[in-house]
């Protein structure tokens, strides 16, 4: 059992990781969510997603798959897409 507990203790660190690090991208996503309304642009924009995608793609040893990885990217953009909108709401709608 101390091996078990040894790797679940191993992926709640890297899940601390995880966390800091989405945590972070999503505030880049509100910054350019920010800068989008600024433009008048809007914050779907499907050839940077397809860019995204492909990139993290190109990053995967595995042992996920590509299918898995775009999966987990394409939550990962819809929740950034989703606080982008919410950023762009008059604070008396409720954005904040």
């Amino acid at each position: 059992m101390s091996d078990i507990a040894a790797l679940r203790a191993q992926i709640d660190a890297v899940d601390e990781q995880l966390v800091v690090l989405l945590n972070a991208r999503a505030s880049y996503a509100l910054a350019i969510g920010r800068l989008k309304e600024q433009a008048h642009e809007p914050v779907y924009q499907p050839a940077r997603e397809a860019d995204v995608l492909a990139h993290v793609r190109s990053l995967n040893p595995g042992p996920l798959d590509d299918g898995a990885v775009t999966r987990l990217f394409e939550r990962i953009i819809d929740e950034a897409r989703r606080l982008e909108r919410l950023a762009a709401r008059p604070e008396s709608e409720g954005g904040h």
